[in-house]
């Protein structure tokens, strides 16, 4: 169930939030945890095993912090590290089978009949049960948090689900952290404000969705359609500027929906976007965008690793393995690989000299990542390697003679359907609108324009004129 859609909206909201607001204290928690299940359950009904994988999920991640919990207390750490170790391993061998299996299965594969063998391995060809990349990693941030002492193991099953299958946060993340909800699990407070509050992020959050990410998606679409080969060097250009406005909106609408509805709920989910497109360099980019997963490599691949306190070629590894990671932890693809690698290699870049220029000339700075972060998205959006490759030497035509096949009016048209729009998207994911929005948000004019924002996405909801969340296949 996508947040959306009109049977979310409309059918699931209200009947969970009366129900959680009915519900003495003592059960909402459970009442969370059940919701969430059912919730899941609904995107998942084809596929009933991987209720029973969330399910088991909570169970053993429970059982596991438990003891790793008791031994801390008794100060029995070899013993905890080897219950940590077992958790880590048991949670991240579901998301290797289910995400990665057939990669490497059809890599076994490739390089067997290359040296003149058969097929090795019949891929599994399993779906990616949705949501499993970010509670596997919230599985582990609480099991390694315990570990170091930092949080107290959860002793209530319920309120561990809860805060494990927590419906805003379970398909898409924000990635959180048990410190961060351990209090409010306990104890928050409910009001007609907060709940207020929550709603008009859950508003807007739907119209960046609905009314920007999905119509400027169609610009990618139509380019995709078309085929790669038969596009201009300009329209190339404006493809990939679409995608990235496109994945923005996307997933900073969701993240803007999930914490409204944590504040409805009256928990205090992290913001997960600070105008990243507003950034410098490619190291500040990544401290703005995807905030939880920046920071949840940071603390439990980086620092551990050595972080920066290391020599120079520790410092360029340590960054190698945990851009690796973080592109492999994207997708399946050989594309990812190569994306989390052209990101180690500009971050690196920058950290021996390029960064200082950036941050001290800040309008070479937009001009660089206006131009490094819709490039750096195209290899991220093109799975395959050979359209990849013809997409770049698209982007690089700019006489025409790599191709027979571009309708010489092919910009003018994308132009004149998708100028508009662009231009929109481009002032929108700056600060400029967020910053003069928060003026008038709680007034009555931030109040009509969020009823207008609102009833226009359901509008085109009711139309059929939405796409999937496109974080869904991570």
């Amino acid at each position: 169930m996508s947040f959306s859609s009109l049977q979310f909206i409309f059918i699931f909201l209200p009947i969970f939030f009366i129900i959680y607001y009915l519900l003495p204290k003592k059960w909402r928690n459970l009442w969370i945890f059940a919701a969430s299940v059912a919730f899941y359950a609904v995107g998942t009904m084809d596929k009933p095993q991987y209720i029973a994988l969330l399910l088991l999920s909570v169970i053993v991640n429970f059982i596991l912090g438990k003891n790793i919990g008791k031994r801390v207390q008794r100060i029995d750490m070899k013993g905890a590290k080897a219950v940590l170790t077992a958790g880590i391993v048991y949670n991240l061998l579901w998301l290797c089978v289910f995400k990665y299996s057939d990669f490497i299965f059809e890599n076994i594969n490739f390089l067997a009949e290359k040296i003149g063998g058969e097929k090795l391995i019949e891929p599994w060809n399993l779906l990616l049960p949705l949501g499993i990349s970010f509670y596997t990693f919230q599985s582990i941030s609480y099991l390694v948090d315990i570990y170091r002492d930092d949080v107290k193991a959860e002793k209530s099953f319920a309120d561990f689900g809860a805060y494990l299958t927590m419906f805003p946060k379970l398909t898409m993340g924000p990635i959180t952290r048990y410190g961060n909800l351990s209090y409010e699990l306990k104890k928050r407070k409910l009001s007609l404000a907060v709940f207020d509050d929550g709603l008009r992020y859950f508003a807007l959050g739907l119209g960046l969705k609905v009314l920007l990410a999905n119509r400027i998606g169609s610009c990618w679409s139509d380019i995709q359609t078309v085929g790669f080969e038969s596009i201009s060097s300009p329209v190339a250009w404006m493809g990939i500027f679409a995608y990235s406005f496109q994945l923005y909106f996307d997933f900073y609408g969701y993240s803007m929906m999930a914490v409204g509805l944590g504040r409805m709920m009256g928990f205090t989910l992290p913001v997960n976007f600070e105008h990243p497109y507003e950034s410098l360099t490619m190291t500040e980019f990544w401290r703005r965008w995807h905030m939880t997963l920046g920071s949840w490599f940071r603390d439990y691949v980086y620092i551990p690793l050595g972080g920066n306190r290391v020599s120079m070629s520790r410092l360029y590894f340590n960054l190698l393995v945990v851009w690796l990671l973080t592109g492999f932890w994207h997708g399946a693809g050989w594309n990812f690989i190569i994306w989390g690698l052209f990101l180690f290699a500009i971050i690196a870049i920058e950290k021996t000299w390029l960064k200082k220029i950036m941050d001290r000339i800040k309008p070479l700075g937009h001009l660089y990542m206006l131009f490094l972060i819709p490039l750096s998205w195209m290899i991220f959006a093109i799975t395959d390697i050979d359209q990849l490759v013809v997409y770049t030497q698209r982007l690089f035509d700019f006489t025409g003679r790599m191709s027979d096949t571009v309708y010489d009016g092919d910009f003018a048209k994308y132009l004149d359907m998708y100028g508009v729009l662009l231009a929109v998207c481009f002032v929108m994911c700056t600060s400029v609108p967020r910053r003069l929005f928060e003026h008038i948000r709680k007034k009555v004019a931030g109040t009509i324009i969020l009823f207008i924002i609102f009833w226009a996405s359901v509008y085109l909801i009711y139309l059929g004129l939405n796409d999937p969340f496109l974080y869904f296949r991570f």
